[in-house]
């Protein structure tokens, strides 16, 4: 893709609606009740689809929530948690039990990476843009240098429900597990309002709640990249979350170079290890999260090698020629395309 072509979708329309209907999903299958909550939220479109019977409370809850996290997480939201962090300059912010415990899950991943996984990225993050663009501009080294200085986890201090970062350049971006965290917090609220039964749509994250009606499994399918959206392998899933990490959708090419934003915290550049994609299967969407951007900026071996030692925790690495590195455990594809 020579040129600079922008490889970024458009972003979608925010639309929130609900749609309850009946009808017959197979000619062996009874009739199911189907409501679907879609929304635009955390910069990226938003579908949870029910298949239970299910109120308009629970509905409007989901809404609720994905609107209060959205606005406790934002960068750019003056009254949320994190955007009171980047513009305290330095001084100690008092913040929610839940961005305490989301900062804490983030440095400790930075710890495991030894700093390729750093939540105070948002410093060298801010200087791209992965928007559409017909001249895509890169960060020039001077300025590049200069926002790396202040990327350190180590600069974040948690004591009880405040916390401080102590450069006061330091800058936060909890995006590489705060869908996840959302995710699962969706799940929560579902089971806890009786339903068994859905799916659970956050861009790249996917949570499977039970199964279809008929008690068969959920088809989830990872898309193929720089694709059209179809798959490049499906499988047929229960009670898991399936998370994705790739970089086809927020990139663009400057001439032959491709520029994503999976970005290196050694260069403050896009990295570079042969990898389209990771996505980790799950019980926890956090963990998945978190895991699928960690193996990632490890790279196809450390992050198989990484992925091995872990229960429960299975991966797909989709290699830059589409070649696909399945963990052990990894269930078999319905099928590859």
């Amino acid at each position: 893709m020579p040129g600079s072509t922008p490889c970024i979708s458009h972003k979608l329309p925010i639309i929130i609606s609900l749609i309850c209907l009946s009808f017959l999903i197979s000619s062996c299958t009874p009739a199911a009740e189907i409501t679907t909550v879609e929304g635009f939220f955390f910069d990226t479109f938003v579908s949870i689809v029910i298949y239970d019977p299910c109120s308009s409370d629970i509905t409007d809850g989901c809404i609720e929530l994905c609107s209060h996290y959205d606005n406790l997480f934002s960068k750019s939201v003056p009254e949320s948690d994190i955007y009171r962090l980047n513009h305290a300059a330095g001084a100690p912010v008092t913040v929610s039990e839940d961005t305490v415990f989301l900062l804490s899950e983030a440095v400790r991943y930075a710890e495991l990476t030894d700093g390729k996984i750093d939540p105070t990225i948002e410093t060298v993050v801010s200087l791209w843009d992965f928007h559409p663009s017909e001249t895509p501009k890169l960060p020039n080294e001077a300025e590049t240098a200069s926002a790396l200085a202040h990327v350190d986890y180590r600069n974040i201090e948690i004591t009880g429900s405040t916390v401080t970062l102590t450069d006061p350049e330091s800058s936060l971006s909890l995006a590489f597990l705060a869908k996840g965290f959302i995710a699962d917090k969706l799940k929560e609220y579902l089971l806890a309002n009786g339903i068994q039964n859905a799916i659970i749509n956050l861009g790249g994250n996917t949570v499977v709640l039970g199964s279809k009606p008929g008690n068969e499994p959920f088809t989830v399918g990872v898309e193929k990249p720089f694709g059209d959206g179809t798959p490049i392998a499906s499988f047929a899933l229960t009670d898991c979350t399936l998370v994705t990490s790739g970089v086809y959708h927020r990139c663009f090419y400057d001439g032959d170079t491709l520029y994503h934003h999976i970005l290196d915290t050694a260069t403050g550049y896009p990295v570079e290890n042969h990898l389209y994609s990771v996505s980790i299967l799950g019980e926890s969407s956090l963990t998945c999260d978190a895991l699928s951007t960690t193996c990632f900026v490890l790279g196809p071996e450390e992050g198989m090698k990484l992925i091995e030692t872990l229960d429960g925790i299975e991966a797909m690495f989709i290699m830059d020629d589409d070649s696909i590195r399945y963990s052990s455990g990894f269930p078999k594809p319905l099928s590859e395309y």
